[in-house]
């Protein structure tokens, strides 16, 4: 373990009274961490290494197995192996080079699912936990329409805006990059487990976390900062004037990033966290076409034949929609995240009212489905 790269620059995250600023700086000095990790006492205390921090590294020197530290990175790298979890370190060639470049970038990110994704230009998509209706429904067809457009969404998995812009991208049969702020053992929010799993298949979600880290409030900031870093521009799609998404905008602009938003009504208090960002010189944004219009400087579409527009949901192979007959697949494919009347699904379908209950049984028992106020509605 003591040779491999691997793991020390987890041994370098798990350094006692080091945190990310520290850690960066001194992969300015010596960007050659094994040097780094070989230096004799007296050198490590002229750069600052004191107690425990200077105590771990004496213990990694002597390949003292006991030593809490060096615990704790054995323990990660076998919890990494369990779930299946890659690590990718600062000198990873997957690493993502846009994030490279932000002042306090995480030198180790955990991974499940399709790293080369990292490579692909991100379009980040935020927004309010408690979105309406209609900011739900604006997050999956921006998604949708800039998936089509060979940008990758990036957001959070959090409940509201983030599911539906991640839920956009997946119906339209693209892939889609979640960023979360605890161990990727332990998806969260619980609400989410389905979706993330989707996102895992299809796509990618990325944390700094290691496994075993539990979902704290201190950390969804701290994440915000890598989906503005990952990506190109942030869309905010609605924000009270306390949300975290103008966290995510002031440090995708500090990142150099562009910030986009869209307006909504005056009374609206989720409308009003997007107003204020407009008044800031945020771009607003009424169709994917003006976020393309403002990146145009650096992102060049796909050659495309005729008028583009939004997919029809791609077939797959495996997952629990293969399971299902094509009845049941046809109420499923006529529903929306909000809810919707037995009686406008009859006509969606053309399914006797008897038919369409028997199928909306048989999709809430697979989860696929819930009854709402109002009627029926996918599930995330």
């Amino acid at each position: 373990m003591f040779s491999s790269a691997t793991a020390q620059w987890l041994f370098l995250t798990c350094l006692p009274n080091v945190g990310r600023t520290r850690r960066r700086e001194l992969l300015t000095e010596f960007p050659d961490l094994p040097q780094l990790l070989s230096m004799n006492a007296a050198t490590l205390r002229a750069m600052g290494m004191t107690g425990e921090s200077l105590a771990a590294i004496q213990a990694w020197q002597q390949r003292d197995d006991g030593h809490p530290v060096v615990c704790e990175v054995r323990r990660i790298r076998e919890d990494c192996r369990k779930h299946g979890i890659g690590i990718l370190t600062w000198q990873d060639v997957h690493y993502p080079e846009q994030l490279r470049h932000i002042h306090d970038a995480p030198v180790v990110l955990y991974t499940l699912g399709d790293t080369t994704l990292l490579a692909r230009e991100q379009i980040g998509i935020i927004g309010s936990r408690k979105a309406t209706p209609a900011g739900l429904d604006h997050a999956r067809r921006f998604a949708a329409e800039l998936s089509t457009r060979d940008l990758l969404v990036t957001s959070g998995l959090a409940l509201g805006v983030d599911g539906a812009a991640h839920a956009g991208a997946l119906d339209a049969g693209f892939p889609t990059t979640a960023v979360i702020g605890c161990g990727l053992d332990r998806i969260y929010p619980h609400q989410h487990r389905r979706l993330g799993e989707r996102v895992i298949a299809q796509g990618l979600v990325i944390s700094e976390y290691p496994p075993g880290t539990p979902a704290r409030a201190a950390h969804f900031p701290q994440r915000n900062r890598i989906i503005s870093g990952l990506s190109r521009g942030v869309l905010v799609v609605e924000a009270g004037l306390r949300s975290g998404s103008l966290i995510t905008a002031r440090m995708a602009l500090e990142q150099g990033r562009e910030v986009f938003a869209i307006p909504g009504s005056i009374h609206s208090p989720v409308a009003r966290g997007c107003h204020h960002l407009i008044k800031q010189g945020a771009r607003l944004v009424e169709t994917a076409d003006d976020i393309l219009e403002e990146l145009g400087a650096w992102w060049s579409p796909p050659v495309t034949t005729g008028i583009a527009t939004t997919p029809e949901p791609k077939q797959r192979g495996g997952g629990p929609l293969a399971e299902l007959s094509t009845r049941e697949i046809a109420v499923f494919e006529a529903l929306g995240y909000d809810p919707q009347s037995t009686d406008a699904l009859s006509s969606a379908t053309g399914l006797p009212a008897d038919q369409l209950m028997q199928s909306l049984l048989l999709l809430e028992l697979q989860g696929l489905v819930s009854s709402a106020p109002g009627g029926f509605q996918k599930i995330a």
